[in-house]
């Protein structure tokens, strides 16, 4: 190797050389060659702005946002529970409040299981619960599970459970009906995806996801008691409209479906981020898992000469819209690596770091 060349081909932004799955055109997801870039581009940014590790901590106040989530769908589902109701009423309301809290849900469960709502790590499982409570589907620790695991081996074939079944892929392709009705089912996907990975890998339920499993009970139970089942039902809606054709739901396509070229994780940067609590800044919570939400902007305009030169989304309406009606594009245009592939490039960390320090 040149003593002038970078280890790595793909600094400093770490895109690849690869090309985007077109579905019938290619049968598969496009392949790498190389780790997830996100490790590597994170020791770059820190070569270059040290100060980054100021942002990383917790932030209390997602707490109280939770507390005034549930607060909101708890009241809701009490008055649909004990009041006449027009169906168009009741559905507007479970798509408009409801789909939207209940998204911002998912980011407090999210930011939970990287611990970074309280600085004991122990209390952050309590504060996925809590924010179950609305959820009538226990979600959190299965989510921890598998989130922790996705950014451990983002894109590799068979390790990563956010990367879509090969039904998926192979009978939707770029058909605009399907891609519609395979947004509307996420959330079951969520479950299936996780469901295959457990029979596959022969894992079982842990501790957690088995207390998840009786919270989740005794707290529909509670709800149906106090709410009766129009309250009940009030909250399933909220879930499934939060979790699929919903604006605060496009992230789930927003993030690493590849929309161009040599590059699989995505940011949005548009004004919904701020009632999603920043879940948009995608790249740069990957690079810096230790950063709260609430502190993501910041770094983003710290390291912009990074991440202004990224594709990224500025509408999460068009997400959706695009990837709906875009036959180019569907379930199979993600990237994806061997494991091999991914260790060599892992590799590569101490010569990138000797090589950085000559220079």
């Amino acid at each position: 190797m040149e003593q002038d060349q970078h280890p790595d081909y793909r600094a400093p932004l770490y895109v690849g050389r690869w090309k985007r799955s077109i579905p019938y055109r290619d049968e598969d997801f496009a392949k790498d060659d190389m780790d997830e870039p996100h490790l590597k581009r994170k020791h770059t940014i820190l070569r270059d702005y040290p100060e980054v590790e100021k942002l990383y901590g917790t932030d209390i106040r997602t707490f109280y946002i939770t507390v005034a989530i549930n607060a909101i769908q708890l009241c809701l589902a009490y008055y649909f529970g004990h009041h006449a109701f027009s169906w168009w009423q009741f559905l507007l309301t479970a798509y408009a409040v409801g789909g939207t809290v209940t998204a911002m849900l998912g980011v407090v469960i999210h930011e939970a299981c990287h611990c970074l709502i309280f600085k004991a790590k122990w209390v952050n499982r309590y504060a996925g619960l809590f924010a179950n409570v609305c959820l009538p589907v226990p979600i959190a620790q299965s989510f921890r599970r598998y989130h922790i695991e996705h950014h451990t081996w983002q894109g590799v074939d068979g390790m990563d459970p956010d990367l879509p079944l090969d039904w998926e892929k192979n009978l939707i392709k770029g058909n605009a009906l399907a891609k519609l009705l395979w947004i509307l089912i996420y959330p079951v996907m969520y479950v299936v995806r996780g469901a295959v990975m457990q029979k596959e890998r022969n894992l079982v339920l842990s501790k957690w996801e088995i207390v998840n499993l009786v919270f989740s009970v005794v707290s529909d139970y509670l709800i149906y008691r106090f709410c009766g089942a129009a309250g009940l039902l009030y909250l399933f809606l909220s879930l499934w409209f939060g979790y699929s054709l919903h604006p605060g739901a496009a992230h789930f396509v927003q993030e690493h479906y590849t929309f161009d070229d040599g590059q699989e994780t995505y940011s949005y940067y548009g004004i919904l981020n701020i009632p999603m609590m920043n879940i948009g800044f995608h790249n740069e919570h990957h690079d810096f898992q230790k950063v709260p939400w609430s502190k993501l902007p910041a770094l983003k305009n710290l390291a912009n000469e990074y991440y202004d030169q990224l594709s990224y989304h500025t509408s999460w309406v068009m997400v959706h819209w695009h990837f709906i009606t875009q036959n180019t594009i569907g379930p199979q245009s993600r990237v994806v690596r061997d494991y091999k592939d991914f260790k060599l490039g892992r590799l590569l960390l101490g010569k990138i770091k000797r090589y950085e320090e000559s220079h």
